[in-house]
C-alpha cells in the first residue's frame, strides 16, 4: 500500500518550549491513523502543520510524494488537497448550511454555483442533513454543526481529512452521531489522520494509534497492541489513567 503522508524529523518550537520533537509519521492511503496522548502532548500542532497552518522549524512534510512544507510552497494549493476540522466548529453564522459547505468550492475551486449545491446536497443527504440545507447554523444541534463542518471539508475532495479533536466541544449525546459519519468516512476508504480523547473510538477504529508525549511519537502500533499490551511505561501509566476515569 502506497504512503499518502510522511513526515520526517518535524520539528516545531515556540521559543524554548519544544511542541514536536523529530516525529517521524507515516500515514498510508486508506488508513485511519489516531494520535492519542495527554493534553500538550503535540496532538493538535501535528495537525496544523500538516495543513502548512503552522510551520515547522526543520523536518519534512510529504504528501503524496510532494514535499508540502517547504518555503516555496504554495500553501492555498496544498489545503486544497486536504480537508481539516477542528473541535470548534467554525460555521460562518450569517451562511446558510449550504453556503457554508460550498464557499469553498466556489470561491477557492471555481466550480459553477448549481453544481456546487448539488454536490452539497448530496454530501448532505449522505450524512443525515438533506433537511437543513438552507438552515442557519444556530438553529443545529452542536452535533448537527459539526457534521455540517465535516461536510464542509469534504466538498472540496480532499485527499487525506485531518480531524482535531472533533468531538471534545460536544455533549456526550451527541458525540456517536459525528463518530458515526467518520466510521462512513473510513468505510469509503477516505485517509484519515485524527487526535482525539476518545479512547473506545480510537480502538474501534483505527488502523494504527500512536501515543504522544512531550512532543514525541512515544510508541505506535495497531491499536489491539497499543491498548492491550502497550510497551512503553509512559502510555501504560496514561492508559491506567483512562481506564480509571471510565473512557475506554
Amino acid at each position: 500500500m502506497s504512503t499518502k503522508l510522511e513526515l520526517e524529523r518535524v520539528t516545531k518550537s515556540y521559543g524554548d518550549v519544544v511542541v514536536l520533537d523529530e516525529v517521524d509519521l507515516a500515514v498510508a492511503d486508506h488508513d485511519v491513523v489516531c494520535l492519542i496522548g495527554s493534553s500538550g502532548s503535540g496532538k493538535s500542532t501535528l495537525l496544523k502543520c500538516v495543513d502548512l497552518l503552522l510551520p515547522i522549524d526543520s523536518g519534512r512534510v510529504v504528501l503524496d510524494g510532494d514535499m508540502i512544507s517547504g518555503p516555496d510552497v504554495d500553501a492555498d494549493l496544498v489545503r486544497q488537497r486536504l480537508g481539516i476540522v477542528f473541535q470548534s466548529f467554525n460555521l460562518f453564522p450569517h451562511m446558510s448550511v449550504a453556503e457554508n459547505i460550498t464557499l469553498g468550492p466556489r470561491k477557492v475551486l471555481g466550480v459553477d454555483p448549481a453544481e456546487a449545491r448539488d454536490r452539497a446536497l448530496g454530501l448532505l443527504g449522505r450524512f443525515g442533513l438533506a433537511d437543513k440545507a438552507d438552515d442557519y447554523p444556530d438553529r443545529l444541534s452542536g452535533g448537527q454543526q459539526q457534521r455540517v463542518a465535516i461536510v464542509r471539508a469534504l466538498a472540496g475532495g480532499p485527499e487525506l481529512m485531518l480531524l482535531d479533536e472533533v468531538t471534545s466541544a460536544l455533549d456526550p449525546e451527541l458525540v456517536a452521531e459525528v463518530l458515526g459519519v467518520i466510521r462512513e468516512l473510513k468505510d469509503e476508504g477516505m485517509t484519515m489522520l485524527i487526535a482525539t480523547h476518545e479512547m473506545g473510538f480510537a480502538r474501534d477504529i483505527a488502523d494504527t494509534v500512536c501515543f504522544l508525549d512531550q512532543g514525541r511519537i512515544l510508541e505506535q502500533g495497531p491499536p489491539e497492541r497499543i491498548f492491550g499490551e502497550p510497551i512503553e511505561q509512559r502510555t501504560r501509566e496514561f492508559l491506567e489513567r483512562i481506564i480509571s476515569a471510565g473512557r475506554l
